[in-house]
């Protein structure tokens, strides 16, 4: 038997002890421009070596590991994007993804998990609470830029998850907006939706790029500041709250809500897409997992079930929630409604 099958303790073992060296691997590959160059048709080391400014030697390394982690194909001395995970992985193809590699891959996510002995035994981050948390951080302004083609994907489903292109008007409040994929979605799909944008002021400068090439930035307009302080003013028909409230303990995500709360129309709803686990947190296991992402990065975050939600909301003064799926997402959808 294969020493990685899943099926040998010792290659399931083996392959937890070392995937940091298959995240490094990848992160490797898409600083080079590997997949693009084969992509455009460098096919052997040699040419690789020209396109990617690499040695033949690293190149011929490097993507024999690939291969043996299913990233790529190789037929004799020729290598191959792997067809599944190729289109996500060339610069050029319009599904590109490699990008989100700089925030999930950065320095700060790398030193949360070399500490996360610690970051268990205190029971949260053993980094410097304001390496994610400080006002104006820049890992924000990464975090935009590099994960707002992966947001993009999930802002769509988003959007047709909420008929926006047969609803009326809408006014949006989107809280932590980032690269503010999510309300440039529902602006494309909805003519007459007017997005309010609220992050810190840096991480907005690219949220009004992304929406002047998107062709909604007439329709979009920025509001800087703290989600648990700047005024939101009122009257929204839908507030989206995307990727926040796992940053917080629960105390904190109800005084949030009840802001939220307030803001909305009667009827409006708010929207929430997050990692979210079944009720004994185990499954599925991207959103089980999770958790120990907001332990190693945050002083009190955490990856919330649908009842703890569904008690948040309430306490803040919703009437009901509902759970959706948002296939082919790895997220779930939690809609509140005032």
């Amino acid at each position: 038997m294969p020493v990685d099958s899943p099926r040998n303790p010792l290659g399931v073992l083996f392959a937890a002890f070392n995937g940091f060296q298959r995240t490094a691997a990848l992160k490797a590959a898409i600083d080079l421009d590997l997949f693009t160059a084969i992509g455009e048709g460098c096919s052997r080391p040699s040419e690789l070596s020209q396109r990617c400014g690499a040695s033949e030697r690293g190149l011929r390394m490097l993507c024999d590991s690939l291969v043996a982690l299913a990233f790529l194909r190789k037929d004799g001395g020729r290598y191959a994007l792997e067809p599944e995970l190729g289109m996500f992985l060339d610069r050029h193809s319009l599904a590109y993804l490699g990008s989100a590699a700089n925030f999930l891959a950065s320095p700060m996510v790398m030193e949360a998990f070399g500490s996360l002995t610690a970051a268990v035994r205190q029971g949260g981050t053993a980094i410097r609470e304001d390496a994610v948390l400080a006002p104006e951080h820049p890992v924000w302004v990464e975090f935009a830029r590099s994960m707002a083609s992966l947001a993009g994907l999930s802002a769509r489903l988003l959007a047709n998850l909420l008929g926006a292109a047969a609803a009326a008007p809408w006014k949006v409040l989107d809280i932590a907006a980032g690269h503010g994929m999510f309300g440039i979605a529902l602006a494309q799909e909805n003519p007459n939706a007017r997005i309010v944008a609220l992050d810190w002021a840096n991480v907005l400068a690219v949220a009004e790029e992304n929406a002047r090439v998107a062709g909604v930035a007439d329709r979009f307009r920025t509001l800087p500041g703290s989600a648990l302080a700047v005024d939101y003013g009122e009257g929204y028909d839908l507030v989206l709250l995307t990727n926040i409230l796992h940053h917080f303990d629960v105390e904190t995500c109800e005084v949030l809500l009840r802001r939220v709360q307030a803001a909305l129309a009667p009827g409006g709803r708010a929207v929430t897409l997050e990692f979210i686990p079944d009720e004994g947190r185990i499954s599925p296991a991207e959103a089980a997992t999770f958790a120990l992402v907001m332990l190693a990065m945050t002083p009190r975050g955490d990856a919330y079930t649908f009842s703890e939600y569904e008690r948040m909301f309430r306490r803040a003064g919703f009437v009901r929630s509902e759970l959706r799926d948002l296939p082919p997402s790895i997220q779930r959808v939690v809609i509140s409604y005032r």
